[in-house]
């Protein structure tokens, strides 16, 4: 039998692809011996131990709260925090673990109270659930397009038109398949701008995205020629991407309809100036 199957058959409480990851890092022995293959197979005789990675503690790390009730957790979160990690062995903090001692949703997961997510390079308002009931609610919400999303953005120079929807389909990059593009033959994808201010090079937009497309905003900005300001995948890259969830508006449990918002990062004013 390989490692891996042997691994995951035995101790089912991580996934297989969990444990190859776990295997690749050193963390079981094969007759006191580290193997990294998952790929290595098993005699009948053999001897497996394993010592899966500690969780890191993120006890005393803090994001800054909006609001917060016997439902939901809404989070300001900074740029340069990750929503959740992307797999089993992760040593940074993200907006999940701040999450995890304060809901029941998903915690036996690596995306405990995720509803839904904003880039690494993205700050500003993100909602979570604190249980099942309330992870329902929400989730069918953004299904359903009934969240009320808006950012603001500094743009790369200005667009022809000072307000516009922009209706172009959005599909992967199949020479870059972690970007997108704006093609004919992608997902619909809708998103309204409006120029709030313009400097002389840049200009500071609202943003309405009526579709939730990965990276929709960034595409469709640089497919108007003015890419989001930072935007190291689809533009220039910056001190930072300036892209900020501005507001959220959603209904809650109890039947209220709540609009949370971010203050806008000081560095978004002055860059629009330059």
């Amino acid at each position: 039998m390989r490692l891996d199957q042997y691994t995951a058959q035995f101790w089912p409480e991580h996934s297989r692809s969990t444990w190859q990851k776990f295997i690749k890092a050193g963390a079981v022995k094969v007759n006191g011996e580290v193997v990294d293959s998952p790929k290595y197979e098993l005699d009948e005789d053999d001897y497996v131990q394993v010592d899966t990675p500690k969780d890191p503690d993120f006890s005393d790390e803090e994001l800054p709260v909006i609001y917060e009730d016997d439902n939901v957790i809404v989070i300001n979160k900074p740029v340069g925090v990750l929503t959740h990690a992307k797999g089993a062995l992760s040593e940074e903090f993200t907006v999940a673990d701040f999450f995890k001692t304060k809901v029941s949703y998903n915690i036996e997961t690596n995306r405990p109270g995720i509803i839904h997510r904003l880039d690494r390079d993205t700050s500003g308002v993100l909602i979570g659930a604190k249980n099942t009931e309330t992870a329902t609610l929400l989730s069918r919400q953004f299904a359903d397009r009934k969240v009320k999303k808006t950012y603001m953005a500094v743009l790369d120079d200005v667009p022809k038109e000072l307000e516009a929807e922009i209706d172009v389909p959005i599909g992967r990059n199949p020479s870059k398949p972690s970007t997108f593009r704006a093609t004919t033959d992608g997902k619909s994808a809708q998103t309204y701008y409006h120029v709030e201010k313009v400097g002389e090079t840049k200009s500071l937009v609202t943003l309405q995205p009526k579709t939730g497309r990965t990276h929709q905003l960034r595409v469709h900005m640089a497919y108007i020629n003015t890419p989001i300001h930072g935007d190291r995948v689809y533009g220039k890259q910056a001190d930072r991407l300036y892209l900020h969830a501005a507001s959220l508006e959603i209904t809650i449990p109890k039947g209220q309809r709540m609009v949370f918002t971010a203050p806008l990062p000081e560095e978004f004013d002055k860059e629009a100036n330059t």
